[in-house]
């Protein structure tokens, strides 16, 4: 969760490309390449940092 949170916090979102279907009439297919955007808020990557580091020092350790 540190990690994850860490990253999370350095990069806010990521874009990648998804092949859509424009036109399909029978054997004419027509499609395009468009471009899709994930964005999450700071404040996530914050509570999950801040998650993990509460978890990580509870832990009790059993050896």
């Amino acid at each position: 969760m540190i990690i994850v949170g860490a990253i999370m916090l350095i990069w806010t979102g990521f874009t990648y490309t998804k092949k859509e279907k424009i036109v399909d009439a029978g054997p004419l297919e027509i499609s395009a390449d468009r471009q899709k955007t994930v964005n999450w808020p700071p404040y996530a990557g914050g509570i999950l940092l801040v998650g993990g580091i509460i978890i990580f020092s509870t832990a009790k350790k059993t050896a």
